[in-house]
């Protein structure tokens, strides 16, 4: 990916930019996907609740169940999601004594998604798969956007996606200075505005997304959403804040070592946004397509204080390697590729070792079942 670093991140397209580091080498997001294939487990009753509600709907006459994953990168959270889906419909069918729909996955992600990995590893999954009859396909594209015709999706699964923003809101002045100077995301010394700019796009692109998907989504159809959240009313507390606020930091080393410009740090604004459970409900309720059947919030451990062989640094650069799989197309695209190693596998390590050294850091997820009604 070609960088123009002469673009501020309030004017770059994330479609273009944004995706999750693919192969399978060292800081690919395959290899560093940990956290959020612990949370496919956690979340894995969620799938089952949604797909046996599914199946005591009137639309399971039919003989074909469309199901869309949305953002579904290219690590083993899909095939989670799609085992899932297989054994829960397979199991309640066979005990009703029905026969079971085949199923069409689509793999929906952006068009920079590694498509090629997610799919070379399909053929192990159809090896250790039941013998329920699915087919699977590709479908690139935005959630932002219309992506499927109407009325013709029957689930809907997202997980650790839609807290991605459309776009990085307008942190600048009337004058052109950066709102949000020394940071790149939400923080304790983050002017009032940018709360409000940050809350006003995700209500914005939540309430689109689910328009969107109203209209692709047959009555009756289900729709899980896994989002990274929090439970403060406050976005800048501490938990709503990981990794950007370490992250900004880390940079804030590099310019102060003359590495990187100060302009570029006071420029660069993520595209994410933890929503609190209140804030989603409310856009859900707004919105009006879908009616809430199941809405909780989960905690899971990132990382805790270390114990045995594991020192901090190890600990760390684990952290720092997750966190760069899933940032790194962003911050490279503005700071430019020669400052990422270090960038990463120094500055962020040490300062993600340190907290862990301390104490526990808590990943708040939230977890919602929507039902599209009529």
């Amino acid at each position: 990916m070609s960088a123009n670093l002469g673009k501020s991140s309030e004017n770059m397209e994330v479609k273009e930019v944004l995706h999750m580091t693919g192969g399978d080498a060292e800081n690919s997001y395959v290899k560093n996907s940990i956290y959020t294939q612990k949370l496919a487990l956690a979340t894995k009753p969620a799938i089952e609740r949604a797909v046996n509600s599914l199946l005591q709907e009137p639309i399971f006459l039919c003989k074909l169940l469309n199901v869309a994953d949305l953002g579904c990168s290219a690590g083993p959270n899909t095939f989670a999601f799609m085992s899932t889906v297989i054994e829960t419909i397979e199991s309640s069918c066979r005990g009703s004594g029905a026969k079971p729909p085949e199923i069409q996955f689509y793999l929906n992600d952006l068009p920079g998604n590694d498509f090629n990995t997610l799919f070379n590893s399909l053929s192990e999954f159809r090896r250790n798969s039941l013998g329920l009859s699915f087919f699977v396909m590709g479908a690139p594209g935005s959630f932002h956007e219309r992506i499927f015709p109407q009325n013709c999706l029957h689930l809907v699964h997202s997980s650790y996606s839609v807290h991605w923003l459309s776009r990085v809101p307008q942190l600048m002045t009337a004058q052109g200075l950066p709102l949000n100077k020394g940071k790149i995301y939400i923080s304790q010394t983050s002017p009032p505005e940018v709360k409000e700019a940050y809350l006003a796009q995700f209500q914005e692109d939540f309430t689109n997304f689910l328009q969107y998907r109203s209209k692709e989504m047959v009555v009756g159809a289900r729709l899980v959403l896994v989002l990274h959240g929090r439970q403060s009313t406050d976005p800048a507390i501490k938990e709503s804040c990981y990794p950007w606020e370490s992250l900004a930091e880390a940079i804030s080393s590099l310019v102060s070592e003359g590495l990187v410009e100060e302009k570029k740090l006071d420029t660069l604004n993520v595209p994410y946004y933890t929503a609190s459970l209140e804030e989603v409900q409310q856009i859900v309720k707004q919105e009006g397509s879908f009616t809430v059947e199941h809405i909780e919030t989960l905690v899971l451990d990132i990382g805790g204080p270390l114990s045995g062989e594991e020192d901090p640094w190890i600990s760390g650069m684990k952290h720092a390697k997750n966190v760069r799989s899933f940032t790194g197309s962003i911050i490279q695209h503005h700071l430019g590729e020669e400052v990422m190693d270090k960038l990463y596998s120094e500055k962020l390590a040490y300062l993600i070792g340190e907290d862990l050294s301390k104490q526990p850091i808590k990943g708040i997820n939230l977890i919602l079942i929507l039902r599209r009604h009529s």
